[in-house]
């Protein structure tokens, strides 16, 4: 009850305070690239019920059927699409799936129904319990690093081998351990990663919940979401991209 209370409050003094950004948003995709400015994406929520989630377009509206994984230099994100999704803004309609009741501000991040079929275990599953949210200690790895384990030759491949078993168990992570404080701690630490981003940053060091995530996976008996630890660690030498992939 007091996180819903939460989520409500939020999202609706959010709302108010970023109505500017919405318009501006809006005007900028419309102006810049055909089509719709919002963009409806199927998602599995709480027990795995299907819902849409609306998110700010950033990519061009294609007639083919291509992967649901944008890879780092996807060529469908146009410019302003771009900074859209490094800047997060993107996702600020789902505050309106946050007022209808079918996410929460913090919560693990939905995913695509197929890709919840096909390739979540026993701790996929476990993330479904809750509502899904906006923010999250996965939405933040793959924010920072994300893109360091994506291929742009095979996105949904690499996606699905090296990073949504280490997303999950971050997921999985906050889903044992949630509380009131923990969501005021998530959402801090997103706003100054964006912050940081939009400065000019672009190194980031992992998060501290990472070695509870890689136990978790290590005990794992799913093979739908085991992986090598080695294919989950980022290569500290490689150069880091803020415009990286955000599924």
């Amino acid at each position: 009850m007091v996180k819903r209370l939460f989520d409500i409050v939020f999202a609706s003094l959010a709302l108010v305070m970023l109505a500017p950004v919405f318009l501006l948003a809006a005007i900028a995709i419309r102006v810049t690239s055909p089509g719709p400015a919002l963009y409806r994406a199927r998602r599995a929520g709480r027990g795995g019920a299907e819902f849409v989630m609306h998110k700010f377009r950033t990519m061009h509206v294609v007639q083919k059927s291509q992967s649901v994984i944008t890879g780092t230099h996807d060529a469908r994100v146009f410019p302003v699409g771009r900074i859209l999704r490094a800047t997060k803004i993107d996702e600020l309609p789902q505050l309106f799936n946050v007022l209808m009741g079918q996410m929460s501000i913090v919560g693990p991040r939905p995913e695509d129904p197929a890709i919840v079929a096909k390739h979540y275990g026993p701790l996929g599953q476990e993330t479904l319990q809750v509502r899904p949210g906006l923010a999250s200690y996965g939405s933040l790895y793959n924010y920072t690093h994300g893109h360091l384990l994506l291929d742009d030759a095979e996105p949904e491949a690499s996606y699905v081998n090296q990073l949504l078993p280490i997303k999950l168990a971050l997921e999985v992570v906050y889903v044992r351990n949630r509380s009131l404080t923990a969501d005021v701690r998530i959402i801090t630490r997103t706003m100054f990663t964006i912050i940081g981003i939009a400065f000019g940053k672009s190194r980031f060091a992992e998060p501290g919940e990472i070695e509870e995530a890689r136990r978790l996976l290590n005990s794992a008996s799913n093979q739908g979401i085991r992986s090598t630890m080695a294919s989950q660690t980022p290569d500290q030498e490689r150069e880091m991209n803020v415009s990286g992939p955000r599924y």
